[in-house]
């Protein structure tokens, strides 16, 4: 509608100027050299608006004909991109739906139309990764490293492929030089921080945690966690080389980043003991006690001053155990330092609520308990024989790995703060099928006996409890079973999960693990009695 108005608004202007000019008639004469030129003012108007206009068309022609190479070249060069961004675009498409054929062609052709280009570059690295040239692929790669514009891409690429093959010191080569950018993507830093912490580089990978904090990626608190389990890592690596003061120095500082963490803190007690600095050891064992109750700080307490009498432990133990009452570690530390002090009775009060359910702790250190008030070999043995059945006490566990003691990174997976306290089969699907290397079906201890029918007379005795071994441990599906890192300390996991039968192999009917209690066992010799005794020194 404006634009009408400005129309109307130009003609109505020039009809009124010649209308005015029609009003007002006039003559013009022109005298160049011997010639004169007469004729009436609207004539010459209309004569220059003519050549002006003659003028500007043959000056557009002119200018057409002289640009028309370059106009030739744009239009080639449009249609050239039109044809590799369909490519291009359409080869993104084929790897996202997995069809191999189509991303080869588009990326061949993107090749041909575009060789330079960063989706190129990247069509044709993921073509190759579908196609499982892993060579073309990280040739590719390293073409894309070598140039400004797309360095992060290719040295991203050539980490994924170095991962893919196992190559560890080539994926964390890529990740660093990644890293060394001012604007280092999370991928690389992140890679970096792991790659130190799994070849045991607590000094890099400080430097490397403090980067990410800044760069926003990692919060305050998990930065603080995280700071606090390498500064213990630092520490131990200290004690280890005797270097006590050093040591001490890292603990203290790792025990006030993170209170509660339980290394840290029983790390520290035991250094400030042995330092002399009782009353500072004890205020830092007693914190992390009340916020997370574990045997190793019960052990720090106890040994804080060397030298000290068993019965000087017990009252510190006891002491200790106050903090949080109604523990069962409280309870079990109370009973490992009363046995120690030959004082049976208060062993015998702290484990008497555990016996009812007991776990393997609670069933050896009742053994113990038998062996050394009464001599009861017999009880021991019982209780021993129980322990074999007994569900699991918590442990440090990782990735499926079962350790004595905490570790700051995974064994398995190089993962900084890997290790939990808690049950090492927590993890396992009740659901499970779980199937032992002699494939004999078993039931829980649940079940009465009367409700097994008979087994074939073909069928294998069940093993007895003293015959299995520690390498006869059950695997589990998917290779989640649980190892032990001390091989000693192993135990059947076969009747903490109860066997079933696999749904097409029935298999021979089920059959008691052991029989009842009330009909009593032949006793065994004392050569299988320190043999079953060995599964759990």
């Amino acid at each position: 509608m404006i634009r009408v108005v400005i129309y109307l608004v130009v003609v109505g202007l020039l009809a009124a100027g010649a209308a005015w000019l029609a009003d007002r008639p006039g003559e013009v004469a022109i005298t160049w050299q011997n010639l004169r030129i007469e004729t009436s003012l609207m004539v010459l108007a209309v004569a220059v608006a003519a050549v002006a206009v003659l003028a500007v068309s043959i000056w557009t022609v002119l200018r057409a004909i002289i640009r028309s190479p370059d106009v030739l070249w744009l239009y080639l060069r449009t249609r050239r991109g039109v044809r590799g961004y369909l490519a291009v675009s359409q080869g993104l498409i084929a790897i996202g739906s997995g069809d191999v054929r189509s991303a080869r062609k588009f990326a061949d052709e993107a090749a041909r139309i575009a060789p330079e280009e960063p989706l190129t570059l990247l069509l044709t690295a993921q073509a190759s990764q579908l196609a499982g040239d892993r060579e073309a692929a990280e040739r590719t790669f390293h073409a894309m490293a070598g140039r400004d514009d797309t360095r992060l891409l290719g040295l991203h690429g050539l980490y994924v492929e170095a991962q893919r093959r196992g190559d560890a010191a080539a994926a964390r080569h890529y990740a660093e030089e990644a890293a060394k950018s001012a604007r280092a993507p999370s991928w690389a830093a992140l890679a970096v921080f792991d790659a130190r912490c799994a070849a045991g580089d607590w000094v890099g990978a400080l430097e490397r945690l403090d980067r990410n904090m800044k760069n926003g990626l990692v919060d305050r608190t998990e930065h603080r966690r995280l700071r606090s389990v390498l500064l213990t890592a630092q520490a131990l690596e200290a004690e280890a080389g005797d270097d006590r003061n050093t040591a001490r120095t890292l603990a203290l500082e790792a025990v006030k980043l993170s209170p509660t963490l339980v290394p840290a803190a029983a790390l520290a007690g035991r250094l400030l003991g042995e330092a002399g600095d009782l009353r500072r050891a004890a205020r830092i064992v007693e914190a992390a006690w009340k916020a997370n109750p574990h045997p190793d700080l019960a052990d720090a307490y106890a040994h804080l001053q060397p030298g000290d009498s068993a019965r000087d432990r017990l009252a510190r133990v006891e002491k200790l155990a106050e903090g949080a009452p109604g523990n069962i570690e409280g309870a079990l530390a109370v009973a490992r330092a009363a046995l120690d002090a030959q004082e049976f009775a208060v062993a015998r009060a702290a484990l008497a609520p555990l016996a009812i359910a007991p776990s393997q702790r609670v069933a050896m250190l009742m053994a113990e308990l038998e062996e050394k008030e009464h001599g009861d070999e017999g009880r021991a043995r019982e209780w021993m024989t129980r322990a074999v059945r007994a569900r699991h006490d918590p442990a440090w566990t990782a990735d499926g790995i079962v350790s004595d003691r905490w570790m700051p990174v995974s064994p398995a997976t190089g993962r900084l703060d890997a290790f939990q306290w808690k049950d090492p089969i927590a993890e396992l699907d009740a659901e499970e099928t779980v199937i032992e290397h002699d494939r004999e079906p078993r039931v829980p201890e649940a079940m009465p006996p009367t409700a097994a029918p008979r087994a074939p007379e073909s069928t294998p005795p069940a093993k007895s409890p003293e015959a299995m071994a520690p390498d006869s441990l059950p695997a589990t599906a998917g290779g989640r079973g649980v190892m032990r890192a001390a091989a000693s300390t192993a135990v059947p996991l076969a009747p903490i999960v109860p066997l079933v039968h696999v749904p097409d192999d029935p298999g021979p009917d089920a059959k008691p693990l052991v029989e009842p209690e009330a009909e009593p066992a032949p006793e065994p010799s004392s050569e299988s009695w320190r043999k079953l005794r060995g599964l759990f020194r």
